[in-house]
C-alpha cells in the first residue's frame, strides 16, 4: 500500500493539516488550466502508468498545443514529478487528514487503515501510482523515483508514527515492534490490491480488514484501554 529537483521533500503528515482545497484562495486563470492538465495527467497515469504520461497525449486529451501543455511543466520528468505530488495530496486529504481527527491509538490507527483499504477498493477499476510507480521505478534511479519513495516513505512515516502512539497509549504491547507491525499491515494492502484489481477475487476487502484486526490483536497490550474497532 507515488513526488521539483532531484529530490523533493515530502509534504509530511505530521502535525497540522493544512486548509483543503474547497478553503483556497480561487485559482487565477493560469492556474486553473495548469489544474485542468495536471487532474487530466492524474487520470492518464493512473490507468497507463507514470511510463504513459507524455506532453503529446496529454497535449491531445486536454485539446492543446503541444507548446501549451509544455509551458506548464517545462519538461515530462517535471510532469511526473507533479502527478506524485498531486496524487500524494489527494491521498492525504482523503486518507491522513480526516484519520488523525480520531484519537491517538487504536482509534486513529484503525481510521488510517480503514480509509487507506476504501480508497485502495475504488482504484480497483484505475490504479494506485504508489504501487504501479514502485513497479515501474523500482530499478530506474532519477529524480522521478526519488519523489515516489519520498511520498511512500512519508505515508509509512505517518503508519509509523501511528503505531508507536499506540504503543505509548497502552493499546499495544510496550515490547511490539513498530517497523514489524507497518510492514505486516503495508503487506496486507500489497494483498489487497493484487486480489482485487489483478485477480479480481470477490471479497478481498473484507479478508483486508480480518487480517488486520489479526494484526492487531496479536500485538494488542492484554489489559489495554478499550478500543473498540469502528466499524
Amino acid at each position: 500500500m507515488p513526488a521539483v529537483p532531484p529530490a523533493v521533500p515530502p509534504p509530511s503528515p505530521s502535525t497540522a493539516a493544512p486548509s483543503l482545497r474547497s478553503a483556497r484562495a480561487p485559482l487565477q486563470k493560469g492556474q486553473q488550466t495548469r489544474a485542468a492538465i495536471l487532474d487530466a495527467a492524474l487520470g492518464l497515469a493512473s490507468s497507463a502508468g507514470l511510463e504513459g504520461l507524455s506532453i503529446g497525449v496529454l497535449a491531445e486529451v486536454m485539446q492543446m498545443s503541444k507548446s501549451g501543455v509544455f509551458a506548464h511543466f517545462g519538461s515530462r520528468e517535471e510532469l511526473q514529478i507533479s502527478v506524485i505530488r498531486e496524487y500524494h495530496a489527494r491521498f492525504e486529504e482523503e486518507v491522513f487528514y480526516p484519520a488523525i481527527r480520531e484519537p491517538r491509538g487504536l482509534p486513529r490507527l484503525r481510521a488510517l487503515f480503514e480509509r487507506w483499504v476504501r480508497r485502495v477498493s475504488v482504484e480497483v477499476d484505475s490504479g494506485c501510482i504508489y504501487i504501479s510507480g514502485a513497479v515501474e521505478f523500482d530499478d530506474r534511479p532519477g529524480p522521478v523515483r526519488d519523489a515516489l519513495a519520498d511520498m511512500v516513505r512519508s505515508w509509512q512515516g505517518a503508519l509509523d508514527r501511528a503505531i508507536r502512539l499506540a504503543i505509548d497509549a497502552g493499546h499495544l504491547r510496550p515490547e511490539t515492534d513498530a517497523l514489524q507491525m507497518l510492514f505486516e499491515v503495508h503487506g496486507l494492502i500489497l494483498a489487497l490490491h493484487h486480489d482485487a484489481r489483478f485477480l479480481r477475487i470477490p471479497g478481498a476487502v473484507e479478508r483486508a480488514r480480518t487480517a488486520f484486526e489479526r494484526i492487531v490483536d496479536h500485538y494488542a497490550a492484554p489489559a489495554g484501554p478499550a478500543a473498540a474497532p469502528g466499524r
